[in-house]
């Protein structure tokens, strides 16, 4: 067993998080952000189009996330990024996002640690998807 190892959860282990996303929510991404696109800002712009309201930037999917793998412990491990990342539904004001962090793979030639993640609507829609990929920092 390798050092990285002995304290991780097994393959499969998962955790979640949970939020609703608000209207000040999107407002404060984007000001963090810079994005002020009409698709998240202007509810007149978006009425006319096929979603009918605004909608969630879909770089805010990233961090749940990154809220979700922060819940379970890999070791001193940083986030080299979110491979495969697709915004694959609407994410609309008011709309309940679970974010599920499973661990899919570790490879310890490499130092990395890898994890399916994935973020689903109240109704259980998925609207996002990635897999995180975490490196040793020892």
């Amino acid at each position: 067993m390798s050092e990285y190892t002995k304290a991780l959860p097994e393959i499969g282990a998962s955790t979640q998080f949970t939020k609703t996303v608000s209207e000040s929510d999107v407002y404060l991404y984007a000001g963090i952000t810079g994005d002020f696109s009409p698709n998240h800002v202007d509810e007149v712009y978006m009425s006319g189009g096929r979603y009918g309201r605004r909608i969630a930037h879909g770089t805010l999917m990233a961090g749940f996330m990154s809220a979700a793998s922060a819940q379970m412990y890999l070791g001193r491990t940083v986030s080299l990024g979110y491979d495969k990342m697709r915004f694959v539904g609407p994410v609309f004001f008011g709309d309940t996002i679970t974010t599920t962090y499973t661990l899919a793979r570790v490879d310890t030639e490499k130092r990395r640690v890898y994890a399916d993640v994935r973020c689903t609507n109240q109704d259980g829609t998925v609207v996002a998807v990635a897999t995180n990929v975490r490196a040793w920092v020892d």
